[in-house]
């Protein structure tokens, strides 16, 4: 079970930082992500984690703005938000997947949380 927190409103060019805790963790949920969705888009890739730290990967739009942490003793995975922008916008949602690389696509994933709501007004 993933539970996501930390979402919104925040003016642009401001910070938020999301949280996500899961719950029982399994080689299935070995790589964490998050994903968006804005209204009226598809859900799209943020960034993703594996527990053991070993590589991290970005969508070309939040990096350098953008940085996803994991904390493995309290199975808590982070997205630290950072100069934030009005088509930042979403609905975010954090997913697991057991995985031996940095999965980029959301049916890679086989759990999800359910999700918490960014507002970035301008």
């Amino acid at each position: 079970q993933l539970q996501a927190s930390g979402g919104g409103l925040v003016q642009a060019g401001g910070s938020l930082r999301l949280a996500c805790v899961v719950s029982g963790r399994t080689s299935s949920t070995s790589v964490m992500g998050w994903f968006r969705q804005a209204p009226g888009k598809e859900r799209e890739f943020v960034a993703t984690i594996p527990w053991n730290g070993v590589g991290i990967a970005y969508a070309d739009s939040v990096k350098g703005r953008f940085a996803i942490l994991r904390e493995a003793a309290k199975n808590t995975v982070y997205l630290q938000m950072s100069a934030l922008k009005p088509e930042d916008t979403g609905i975010y949602y954090c997913a697991a997947a057991g995985s031996m690389w940095l999965p980029r696509k959301a049916d890679e994933y086989n759990y999800w949380g359910q999700g918490t709501l960014v507002t970035v007004s301008s």
